[in-house]
């Protein structure tokens, strides 16, 4: 889908994390955070009608090589519009409790276990300074890799294939957990959308 680019539905309730994202947080972040973004991804992309056929990741990925008055825009709110999508995307009420299939292997194979990969994902989440993301991404060789990015930064821009993503800008959390940012990143694992992750895992390695 190309531009205008429409604030993306959650598919899900508000209140359908609750207890682990609260719904106030969870109304603030979209209604609020993520229209934002939207709103002012359109605004930097009016003017430039050769690039409104694009979609909002080959935009993002390749904001480098964009008109520079644009780059910043496209950066930031095409990265918070990009990420917040996919942040959306793989949670779910009652998340299933673990990956299955080519994803659980690949998962082993790359960090030793599952337990073994929550805490290195967790670790590169929680030790992002200041306002970030902690991601599962596809490399370009189709293994499994943990990054971490500042701001509204995309694995995209790497050259990366984000499938599995955690806010950590205090707007995530901050209303329910305070300054507790370790105590969100493990609420998290119970709204996983595994079979999401899986299907983003499956696309990107082609």
């Amino acid at each position: 889908m190309g531009y205008p680019f429409d604030l993306p539905e959650l598919g899900y309730s508000y209140d359908a994390l609750e207890p682990h994202i609260d719904a106030r947080t969870m109304e603030i972040h979209h209604s609020k955070h993520h229209a934002g973004y939207t709103k002012k991804f359109n605004a930097a992309l009016a003017d430039h009608t050769d690039l409104h056929g694009r979609s909002a990741e080959s935009l993002v990925a390749g904001w480098r090589s964009l008109p520079e008055s644009i780059r910043g825009a496209v950066r930031n709110n095409g990265g918070g519009y990009v990420n917040h999508a996919l942040f959306w995307d793989v949670m779910t009420p009652g998340g299933a409790g673990a990956p299955s299939g080519d994803l659980a292997s690949a998962i082993d194979e790359a960090f030793g276990s599952l337990e073994k990969f929550k805490e290195s994902f967790a670790g590169a989440a929680g030790g992002q300074f200041g306002s970030g993301w902690g991601w599962l991404v596809v490399t370009d060789g189709g293994g499994l890799e943990i990054v971490s990015t500042p701001n509204q930064d995309s694995p995209l821009s790497d050259g990366k294939t984000p499938i599995l993503g955690v806010d950590v800008w205090e707007h995530a959390y901050y209303l329910h957990y305070q300054n507790r940012r370790p105590d969100y990143l493990s609420a998290f694992w119970n709204v996983v959308n595994w079979d999401k992750v899986a299907e983003r895992f499956a696309a990107a390695r082609g």
